[in-house]
């Protein structure tokens, strides 16, 4: 069958060369349904038309006699202007999708397109409303995108300002650090060299600081003493 078929599509030229096995055979005879099914709704399809074609030429035929009994009208016999205006209102008839071309028909066609078309320009008008709006609202955004950039930039390079000047305030302090430990070994070691040369321990610096807390301690308790003493001066 698919040997058959091919050689029907190919005609007078030769089936090309192909590989001959079990898988070939089933997607060619696969192929070769669909393709007969296809053509199978195509001719039906084609014996459709002509049937229609058919009853259209035998209803032209039918309303011609008509229109050359009655009204004694044939194509031949109409001027140029009325075959235009014919041709005309056929042509309207099929733009507006009427049953027949009389004027309730046309009316009520022309109405309802008339309707369609008011309701298309209201929702264009709705849709440029909100295209307004949302121009409105783009452009806000963007600005204040741009604001924020511009904060963010600023906010930046105060940031690398702060953080330059805490690496700086940072390595002070390291110093001071660093120095105050050095100073106190050195206080140590030259109070170690005073004791050693015979230094007595209440000249010391800490004895000394001792001393002066205690100073300050006692003449904070004489303070009221010196106010009371005051006021005996004042006496004959």
């Amino acid at each position: 069958q698919v040997t058959l078929w091919l050689k029907k599509i190919y005609g007078d030229v030769p089936v090309p060369k192909y590989e001959v096995n079990e898988r070939t055979v089933d997607i060619l005879h696969e192929v070769m349904e669909c393709s007969e099914e296809r053509d199978k709704d195509i001719m039906l399809l084609i014996e459709d038309m002509k049937d229609r074609a058919t009853k259209y030429e035998a209803e032209t035929e039918y309303r011609e006699g008509i229109l050359g009994e009655s009204l004694g009208l044939s194509v031949g016999a109409l001027s140029q202007e009325a075959i235009t205006d014919l041709t005309d209102l056929v042509q309207s008839a099929l733009e507006l999708e009427v049953e027949d071309t009389s004027l309730t028909s046309f009316y009520i066609a022309i109405s309802h397109m008339s309707s369609e078309l008011y309701k298309t320009k209201s929702k264009n008008e709705e849709m440029e409303l909100k295209l307004k709006t949302l121009r409105k609202k783009l452009t806000s955004a963007l600005t204040l995108q741009k604001q924020l950039e511009e904060d963010i930039k600023k906010l930046s390079e105060s940031q690398e300002a702060e953080k330059a000047k805490a690496e700086i305030r940072s390595k002070n302090l390291k110093f001071l650090e660093d120095k105050s430990k050095d100073l106190k070994i050195r206080i140590c070691d030259a109070e170690d060299e005073l004791v050693a040369v015979g230094l007595d321990q209440s000249l010391t610096h800490e004895a000394l600081m001792k001393l002066s807390e205690e100073l300050a301690a006692q003449l904070k308790e004489i303070e009221p003493l010196k106010k009371e003493l005051a006021s005996y001066h004042d006496l004959p």
